[in-house]
């Protein structure tokens, strides 16, 4: 997976997520709505709406005093959490 930062401010960023779906971008979207200081998130992978990007590219703006990066980070590790706690479930229940 390779990252890179496209535009950032104290509030807002916009990241592409190289290599990744909708199946992925849908769970990380989700955890970031789901994280303290986050207004708003959302991702774009339309290539005819994007000049051609297949790539994903997610926005995130986050309210005064939460830098966005660190609500990815928080995000990112909820969704390692939620993994880690389906396998341990997966393999106890097999």
């Amino acid at each position: 997976m390779e990252l890179r930062v496209i535009e950032k401010t104290d509030e807002e960023l916009r990241m592409e997520i190289a290599g990744e779906d909708h199946t992925f971008m849908n769970v990380l979207k989700g955890a970031l709505l789901e994280t303290a200081g986050v207004m708003a998130a959302t991702y774009d992978m339309n290539p005819e709406q994007s000049g051609g990007q297949t790539d994903p590219i997610l926005s995130v703006k986050t309210e005064a005093g939460t830098d966005p990066l660190d609500a990815v980070a928080d995000a990112s590790r909820r969704v390692q959490d939620l993994t880690d706690d389906f396998m341990a479930a997966f393999d106890a229940a097999a």
